[in-house]
């Protein structure tokens, strides 16, 4: 299956130059429900479609006769450096698109020297994926579980593991309806084995194929047990007003990350980047503030810089590089989004990421 996917996968004929160019090529490599589970968006997609969309709205007011003949696209994120302000957001079954599924991911991130966000529904364990990419800058996402003491000793296993930062996923209280999935009566609990979830006894036994269930009851007030058991920095995955930045910022957690779940929870609400102002503008400084959602090109982070992302996570065009080159077409996918930031940056005078501001960017009037 290997060889022919870079049989189909490389050559001339069929380069890759764009991130499109990797999405037309996944949906050819891969079935139908595995393309609609990892495409589909929440109800009508609406909110999917419009975080591609709203970059779209947005324009940018270049500088020139600057010297630009030095560009540097290296930043950092919880005092960590990273090469560019492109990290890989967290998105679970990662062996849906190739057979080493996170461990390939976690290969190529760490070959791009950004971060990987690991996903509690990961198909790798955690363990794998740190062997497969020992030195790589990596924090971990975390579904709330029922049980606390799993969701515990999930945490700190994580942060035993040289895990830098616990992501909390804020915007699951249940899924979202996905009719795709529903349609083709996905049921990813008999194509995947979560390892994470499973004691120990359990992991080593076989497979009881069971993804477990979200906790619904997670509150603000919950925010400091967290706190009380890992000395982890904590990141909430899913804000998307500022009433909720200021209780982020009132609750002391170190980072947001503006998304609406790529379009697959609560349809209808706004695109990540047209959330993002709301959100900087609420926490005034006080923790850092990331963006996932609809970024395809350099230009959308540009944009999402200059309105005040400390740097973006990307979702599904891994997923496309992974269905087809495995841990290089991971590392192509963000190559590609490194080199055209370059130029981007490059073309709109920017040195340095700490010259990307604001004024770079307008809203035409409609």
């Amino acid at each position: 299956m290997q060889r022919q996917v870079e049989k189909n996968c490389e050559g001339p004929e069929m380069s890759l130059v764009c991130l499109t160019d990797f999405q037309a090529r996944a949906r050819e490599r891969l079935s139908k429900s595995t393309w609609d589970f990892i495409d589909g968006g929440a109800d009508d997609s609406f909110t999917r479609d419009d975080n591609i969309a709203a970059f779209k709205r947005i324009r940018l007011r270049p500088r020139f006769l600057k010297d630009v003949s030095k560009v540097d696209t290296r930043t950092t994120i919880q005092g960590k450096e990273i090469s560019a302000p492109i990290c890989i957001a967290p998105m679970g079954f990662h062996c849906l698109a190739w057979p080493d599924g996170e461990m390939s991911t976690a290969r190529a991130a760490q070959a791009a020297g950004i971060c990987y966000i690991t996903s509690t529904y990961a198909s790798c364990t955690l363990e794998n994926i740190v062997t497969a990419a020992p030195s790589g800058l990596r924090w971990f996402q975390l579904y709330v579980q029922p049980d606390r003491q799993l969701t515990k000793q999930l945490i700190q296993r994580a942060e035993s593991l040289g895990f830098k930062a616990l992501v909390i996923t804020v915007d699951v209280p249940i899924v979202g309806n996905r009719r795709h999935d529903i349609r083709n009566k996905l049921d990813l609990k008999m194509n995947l084995l979560l390892k994470d979830l499973q004691s120990p006894k359990e992991r080593d036994s076989i497979p009881r194929l069971q993804m477990s269930a979200i906790d619904p009851s997670i509150c603000w007030n919950d925010l400091s047990w967290f706190q009380s058991i890992t000395q982890l920095p904590i990141i909430l995955k899913g804000i998307l007003t500022k009433e909720d930045a200021e209780l982020a910022v009132k609750h002391n957690v170190h980072g947001i990350i503006v998304s609406n779940h790529g379009g697959r929870q609560l349809d209808e609400v706004a695109a990540s980047i047209d959330a993002l102002t709301e959100v900087v503008t609420a926490v005034q400084g006080k923790l850092e503030v990331y963006l996932d959602g609809g970024i395809r090109t350099g230009n959308d982070v540009l944009k999402a810089l200059a309105l005040g992302a400390k740097c973006v996570f990307v979702g599904r065009p891994i997923l496309w590089g992974l269905a087809c080159e495995g841990e290089h077409g991971v590392q192509e996918v963000l190559n590609i989004l490194k080199k055209e930031l370059h130029t981007s940056m490059t073309l709109t005078g920017c040195r340095s990421v700490a010259e990307i501001t604001q004024d770079l960017v307008q809203f035409p009037r409609l």
